[in-house]
């Protein structure tokens, strides 16, 4: 069954860097991902789709010319939410007081793309979908977990995005957590019919099914972010002691 994303919930990633064929090499080799390209190989910018068991678990995106020696890229992951209308949903972003840094932007048969950022500055991306609904394959090994919202004025940026989606914030006590009421019941009519008896006990917060992320205040050495974590087997054996180069420092900063 193909996973679908309803409107408000975080549905995709993927990253920017200058050499897309090292970044393939890296996550492959860190992740077990193949790559399929979703571009035309005469496309000045290449973007590559990332799989595990062959669907879709996220995206390596840029140049199709191999960088120059010792060219560098300040990259991050991106978190795309899925909404019904991208044009919409953009107007919907200003009126709640953020802004749209590129407007809503064909991705030819896989879907509508919009970047926009919120009050407090933090980037983020919507996505209408049409032939590609969003990540197929999460919270496994080698697979996206959570994109946290990581920020500096929490009671901004909650206001922004409960105007905009209709997220709900639950401080649980230890953390807050974000959930779009609702996405429990979706999973439960499709791909995940247990999730409701699963997540219920007492050592599971109210709500959890619903849960699409964490609110995180930043610290002094951290900008605001969306924050992506990647689920791995062994988080000692994927993440070595010295950070050896640009990716797998920033590997280290997203587990």
């Amino acid at each position: 069954m193909i996973r679908t994303y309803p409107e408000g919930v975080t549905s995709w990633i993927d990253v920017e860097q200058n050499d897309v064929e090292g970044a393939k090499a890296f996550y492959g080799g860190v992740f077990g991902w193949t790559f399929t390209d979703a571009t035309p190989p005469e496309s000045p910018f290449r973007y590559v789709i990332a799989q595990l068991d062959g669907e879709d678990v996220a995206a390596i995106g840029g140049p199709s010319q191999p960088p120059e020696a010792g060219a560098t890229s300040d990259s991050a992951w991106n978190t795309y939410v899925a909404v019904d209308d991208a044009l919409a949903a953009a107007d919907r972003v200003t009126a709640a007081g953020g802004r749209i840094v590129d407007p809503p932007t064909s991705a030819g048969e896989g879907g509508i793309s919009v970047v926009c950022a919120d009050p407090t500055g933090v980037q983020f991306r919507l996505w209408q979908a049409k032939r590609r609904p969003g990540a197929q394959i999460t919270n496994t090994p080698g697979s996206w977990n959570f994109s946290d919202l990581h920020v500096d004025d929490s009671t901004t940026a909650s206001a922004f995005y409960t105007q905009l989606f209709g997220w709900a914030f639950d401080d649980i006590g230890y953390a807050t957590m974000i959930r779009q009421p609702g996405y429990g019941d979706h999973l439960a009519a499709t791909v995940d019919p247990n999730i409701h008896e699963r997540q219920s006990g007492d050592m599971v917060p109210p709500g959890f099914s619903d849960s699409i992320g964490w609110l995180a205040t930043i610290n002094d050495d951290e900008r605001p972010h969306w924050h992506v974590a990647f689920t791995v087997a062994d988080h000692d054996e994927t993440v070595k002691p010295e950070c050896t180069d640009e990716l797998m420092c920033q590997l280290r900063v997203s587990l």
